[in-house]
């Protein structure tokens, strides 16, 4: 329930921030299609919508596992819009037990891991070490420190 609270917060914010852009503008903007199922017997339920301006989202989501120690919601859906600077705006999203998960081109995204670094994964990934069953545990050598303790105590 709490993926299916944070999901349907993230898409409200997106829709205040869309109304707030649009509400700025000062235009009433006509709704030219709306749809509305559910919430069904067995929990699932769809909606969307589009604008005269161009505005379109839409919702489905579903119980998951039900009747199971595992059952939880899934959620799926998407909305596009055209920013105020004429860049097109597409989100998608899917909320599960895994988390909220965004997907869209302008979204951040993380800059690409260095070659080296690439390579270095690969190779360990290819070369996993193997335990041996009889081979005995190596133990970190006793290392003594090389100052003397004394020396960093306060003399009153």
């Amino acid at each position: 329930m709490k993926v299916l609270n944070q999901a349907l917060c993230f898409v409200v914010m997106g829709f205040n921030l869309l109304s707030e852009t649009y509400a700025q503008q000062g235009d009433q903007i006509a709704i030219v299609r709306y749809e509305n199922e559910g919430i069904n017997a067995d929990g699932s339920y769809q909606w969307s919508f589009e604008t005269a301006n161009g505005i379109r989202a839409q919702e489905q989501g579903q119980l998951k596992n039900a009747g199971t120690e595992n059952e939880g919601p899934e959620v799926q859906g998407s909305y596009q819009y055209t920013s105020n600077d004429g860049v097109p705006i597409a989100l998608s999203y899917i909320a599960n037990e895994d988390g909220f998960q965004p997907q869209g081109e302008h979204l951040p995204t993380p800059p690409p891991i260095p070659l080296a670094i690439q390579r270095s994964l690969e190779w360990n990934a290819a070369h996993p070490e193997e335990e041996e069953a009889g081979r005995p545990q190596r133990q970190a050598p006793s290392v003594q420190p090389a100052y003397n303790n004394n020396r960093f105590q306060r003399k009153y």
